[in-house]
């Protein structure tokens, strides 16, 4: 026989059976719950809280090589870092671009799929050298010998692989809430908090969400070139790689579609908890994500690919051949992020020490107890006020170095929404419970009391 026991929603302890009220009551916090309300949170906490992608169906029909559009390709093997690249069959020396490399065996195509889409180069060779010169600018941390003695070592237009995938996910999530409201008497400070149980239920559907298929390149830097317009797809035809290198994908579908999972996860718990409003506080409890009905689709999109040399370092960046949109990341000059740093303690730690001096000169000691403090304790205040200005400059320092770096993954699949597909199934907010804090007024710190008390679940607010 299965014996089911019952947490306290308040604070975790065994809710036994009390006799005298005809409630459930916690005996470690006192909080008394109606029957029918606990047995409802039961059967709502029992929705498994781990991540379930189980149910993703992809459907992929791979495409088929028509005779003789093989004949015009060839593919290369980088030896450096093992990059697969293609190449038409005039192309007699190639770049990786991966690491820089040049030395590639050229060999005949084998082993690919035929790409479902291509979305040819809109921008030139020269528009991403313009881009790249334009990123240097107002970088105030980026060295001067990067600038004086940077060139840009190799640019080439490379057609990237990517997987893009279509699916419907549902999602059911638990949180909990509270609303708070405080209030005082002649004694005491009040503090009520209304506890709730939330749920949502509610499905969305994505569209060609793309995971790059390159092992070698960097998901960071891939990520943060999207989006790119679909509007200007076509049918993948072996004539758009002409003067361009393409990289075969090192990583299938399979191996991919985890990385669009987690966006379609976030975005779908993003937007039902926006559909939670109304409260002081909310945190999740439970989620359970499901993906089904996938379809995946093959494609190769136009990248720039910059690659610079500092100090022996090499340093890549990103463009997309499409839309222009750059990533990528400069080095930091950290003799100038320390003169930053103390630039700030010195002009915000002056200008307040300052304003501290013309309030002791003009406001006499005696004209309040405030002046007389800053009177009596000006050395302290000065060094604190010196402090403040290099925690500023800190701050300050701290976001141009995150602007060196554009390279960010992308956690949300929000740009491949389907328009009008959010469906909300669910929608139900539940009261539980009611806690109330009280804390003795006093008008100097002698001690004090604390009390909290128990609540009432499902009863009345």
């Amino acid at each position: 026989m299965d014996i089911k026991e019952y947490k306290c929603p308040n604070c975790g302890g065994a809710v036994q059976f009390d006799s005298s009220s005809q409630m459930m009551k916690c005996p470690y916090c006192d909080t008394e719950f109606e029957i029918e309300a606990l047995e409802e949170y039961q059967k709502e906490l029992a929705v498994p809280t781990a991540e379930n992608y189980d149910s993703w169906a992809a459907d992929y029909r791979a495409n088929e090589w028509q005779e003789g559009e093989l004949d015009c390709l060839t593919t290369g093997s980088c030896p450096s870092c093992g990059a697969e690249l293609m190449g038409d069959e005039n192309t007699a020396a190639m770049v990786c671009p991966s690491c820089g490399n040049t030395q590639i065996v050229m060999r005949r195509l084998d082993g690919i799929l035929k790409p479902d889409y291509v979305i040819p180069f809109k921008l030139d060779k020269n528009s991403a050298a313009e881009a790249l010169r334009n990123f240097y600018n107002g970088k105030r941390l980026l060295p001067e010998s990067f600038k004086e003695e940077n060139h840009i070592n190799e640019i080439q237009g490379v057609y990237l692989p990517f997987w893009l995938y279509d699916a419907s996910a549902q999602a059911h999530v638990c949180y909990r809430a509270t609303r708070t409201r405080m209030w005082s008497d002649a004694n005491y400070n009040y503090t009520k908090t209304d506890h709730y149980s939330v749920i949502r239920d509610g499905s969305m559907a994505f569209e060609k969400i793309p995971v790059d298929g390159s092992e070698k390149m960097d998901d960071a830097h891939m990520d943060s070139i999207e989006p790119f317009n679909y509007d200007e797809k076509k049918e993948f035809q072996t004539a758009f790689l002409s003067g361009y290198l393409a990289e075969k994908y090192d990583m299938d579908a399979d191996s991919c579609k985890d990385r669009a999972s987690r966006r379609i996860k976030n975005s779908l718990e993003g937007e039902l908890t926006r559909t939670v409003t109304g409260y002081t506080s909310v945190r999740t409890e439970s989620s359970q994500v499901n993906i089904r009905s996938g379809r995946v689709n093959y494609a190769m999109f136009p990248v720039w690919v910059l690659n610079t040399k500092h100090k022996d370092t090499n340093h890549q960046f990103l463009m997309n051949g499409q839309t222009g949109l750059l990533a990528g990341s400069l080095p930091v000059d950290t003799g100038k992020a320390w003169k930053y740093r103390l630039r700030f303690t010195g002009i915000i730690g002056a200008v307040l020490c300052s304003i501290l001096y013309l309030l002791r000169y003009f406001i006499p000691a005696d004209a309040s107890d405030i002046m007389y403090n800053i009177h009596e304790y000006h050395l302290f205040i000065a060094i604190g006020l010196f402090v403040v200005g290099f925690a500023l400059g800190l701050y300050c320092v701290h976001t141009w170095i995150k602007e060196m770096n554009t390279a960010r993954l992308k956690t949300q699949a929000d740009t491949y929404i389907v328009p009008g597909s959010f469906n909300l199934k669910i929608k139900r907010d539940r009261f539980l419970y009611s806690t109330i804090t009280k804390i003795r007024r006093q008008t100097q710190t002698t001690g004090g009391g604390k009390y909290s008390g128990g609540g009432r679940m499902g009863g009345r607010k």
